[in-house]
């Protein structure tokens, strides 16, 4: 090997190092993650089956932001942490200057995130080297929430309650429309208890027994819908750009509460205290 491609690829690592170093840095001053994804925690959060296998193609070296055990000796642009990884991520810098084709590595699949399974340092080169697409072998999991690539630890941390508010009321499979999103960390907690109530004053009106599925559809067609449709309609969201329908359906249901407490009247339809809480936080904006 010439003594040239032995300098350029310490240099290609040395370069790595440095950059992996400076993410860390900024990251504490940010409060960006710069932590791969470890796939054992998205598994235990998401609850997520498989893997199928799909066969090798051709992916986005960007997608990956995941691994299966390798997660703390790279950062999540695929920079090398430690200094111990140099031989074998210079091997395969090596083969890149060579133009030697190396297999295919291996991933998981989930949502739109890749974990890599074996191949890390060829991930890492491929990043480095400015390289858009790499071959992989894909095994795909099963998940009822989608990821994406930008994710961090607190999102991660309200999908998995999302996760366990699908598995309680199948909302997914009654109205597969429905993708209610959220950025309060109990909100999902709190929306299991509005439909618990919703059934139970269901219960009272019909004089009958509701079955949950019954009530979750319910609860989403005659509650929840017709707040998200008063929210559409004021076109609110443009001054919130970081919150959610769901979101806004929390804090109308909170403004609901409050103002039947503070004036001693019975609760309104919520899509009525909707239209009353928009009103009245566009009056505050004037």
């Amino acid at each position: 090997m010439s003594d040239e491609l032995n300098s350029r690829v310490r240099a290609d690592f040395g370069k790595a190092r440095f950059k992996s170093f400076i993410n860390q840095a900024l990251s504490v001053l940010s409060g960006q993650p710069t932590k791969l994804l470890s796939y054992d925690d998205v598994k235990e959060k998401l609850h997520i089956g498989g893997p199928i296998y799909r066969g090798v193609k051709t992916i986005r070296v960007d997608q990956i932001a995941g691994s299966l055990n390798r997660y703390h000796e790279f950062d999540r642009a695929f920079l090398p942490k430690e200094d111990q990884l140099a031989s074998r991520w210079q091997k395969v810098d090596r083969a890149f200057y060579q133009d030697i084709h190396l297999p295919p590595i291996v991933l998981y699949k989930v949502g739109e995130v890749y974990f890599v399974v074996d191949g890390h340092h060829r991930v890492s080169v491929a990043r480095e080297q400015g390289q858009e697409f790499i071959e992989a072998e894909i095994r795909e999991c099963a998940t009822r929430v989608n990821i994406t690539p930008n994710i961090r630890t607190e999102d991660l941390e309200i999908l998995g309650t999302k996760v366990r508010f699908l598995e309680r009321t199948a909302l997914d499979d009654i109205r597969p429309e429905a993708d209610i999103k959220i950025t309060i960390p109990d909100g999902f907690e709190r929306m299991l208890e509005h439909i618990a109530v919703h059934r139970y004053f269901m219960g009272l009106d019909l004089k009958r027994d509701i079955s949950e599925q019954e009530a979750v559809a319910h609860w989403y067609d005659k509650v929840y819908m017709p707040i998200v449709e008063v929210i559409r309609r004021s076109d609110i969201l443009k001054d919130f750009p970081d919150k959610t329908e769901g979101d806004m359906y929390m804090w109308t249901l909170d403004h609901q509460h409050l103002l039947s407490k503070e004036q001693g009247k019975p609760l309104q339809p919520p899509h009525e205290a909707a239209r009353k809480f928009v009103k009245k936080g566009n009056r505050s904006d004037d």
